[in-house]
């Protein structure tokens, strides 16, 4: 073999070898870039899900109080109808003309004893204390669902 072929040939495997070098440079580099999308991406959806888990736990704290607070009101609304029925017969609070005179037609009636006039003032507070804490139950729901309602039009944004 001549010296020309040598370097023929030696050119043709240093052309080949380069060109893989060349091939593995350019897919490693690939491989990195791939790489670093990959890992962008993830971070950017741990980021998005914990995002989402943040705004979840606020208003699950929000929408607990709410809860605590609704429980609250109703265990003290049940001490509500004694207090007004004391009130009422301590003179404390007086019924407004037409819940008082809501037994008129029994309390006026000719056979009517004394008995009956003092068992219809007692019903008379005790209705009353059932009508306000009904209305306060009621007042009470309200609030509470009111509430739900205003902590989910929020939108909580960490």
């Amino acid at each position: 073999m001549n010296r020309t072929m040598i370097a023929v040939i030696a050119l043709i495997v240093w052309s080949a070898a380069a060109f893989g070098a060349g091939w593995a440079w350019r897919g490693d580099r690939a491989e990195k870039a791939d790489a670093k999308h990959t890992a962008t991406n993830a971070q950017a959806q741990t980021a998005s899900v914990n995002q989402a888990r943040a705004v979840e736990h606020t208003q699950a704290a929000t929408l607990a109080d709410i809860g605590a607070n609704h429980e609250e009101d109703r265990r003290a609304a049940e001490a509500v109808p004694a207090a007004v029925v004391a009130a009422v017969r301590a003179g404390d609070l007086q019924l407004r003309d037409d819940l008082a005179t809501c037994n008129t037609a029994r309390l006026s009636e000719a056979v009517a004893g004394a008995v009956e006039r003092d068992a219809g003032a007692q019903l008379r507070a005790e209705v009353a204390g059932a009508v306000v804490q009904a209305g306060r139950d009621a007042d009470d729901q309200l609030r509470a669902a009111q509430a739900v309602i205003a902590a989910d039009r929020t939108e909580v944004t960490p």
